[in-house]
């Protein structure tokens, strides 16, 4: 980090051995709210994570629109606090659709909402396909710039809950 440097400053990270299960308990221990303690993602990936590659600005309001989306959703059905981490991601790959009678060229966008106890193992929500057809309807027909949502129902291990 080259402010690092020219400061000579040293980088605390005082949460950074903690396991997830472990910085929700120190939140509730701190007074946290309910609300910031059981957000989504908390603690995870920020948005810089959730998008691999390049960042710009274009992406990051893309990201922020789906991920919008995805937990209004979750909290729209009641969902929300049945989950223990979801988020959406937008991956470094374009694909090819069709909107109206245009060809587009877009990015992917990736949902994840796992079931956990402590964040060291992991399952996928399994959702009602309603809920995912929904989802994916109103992030690709809202968003500019996405043109295809998968979502990810890879349980940890062998995966992580985060795109790392």
């Amino acid at each position: 980090m080259v402010y690092q440097k020219k400061m000579n400053l040293k980088l605390v990270e005082p949460l950074k051995y903690l396991f997830k299960d472990e910085v929700r308990k120190l939140g509730l221990e701190l007074n946290l709210s309910n609300e910031i303690i059981s957000r989504h993602p908390f603690p995870g990936p920020g948005l810089a994570i959730r998008m691999p590659g390049i960042i710009t600005n274009e992406k990051i309001k893309i990201l922020k629109e789906a991920d919008y989306y995805f937990i209004q959703a979750l909290k729209d059905h009641g969902l929300y606090h049945k989950i223990w981490q979801a988020y959406a991601a937008l991956l470094p790959v374009k694909t090819v659709g069709v909107m109206g009678d245009n060809r587009t060229y877009e990015y992917l966008c990736l949902l994840r909402a796992i079931t956990s106890e402590d964040g060291m193992t992991a399952d996928y929500y399994d959702f009602k396909k309603t809920f995912i057809q929904n989802i994916s309807n109103k992030i690709v027909n809202s968003i500019r710039g996405i043109n295809r949502v998968v979502y990810d129902v890879t349980s940890k291990p062998p995966s992580t809950i985060e795109l790392e």
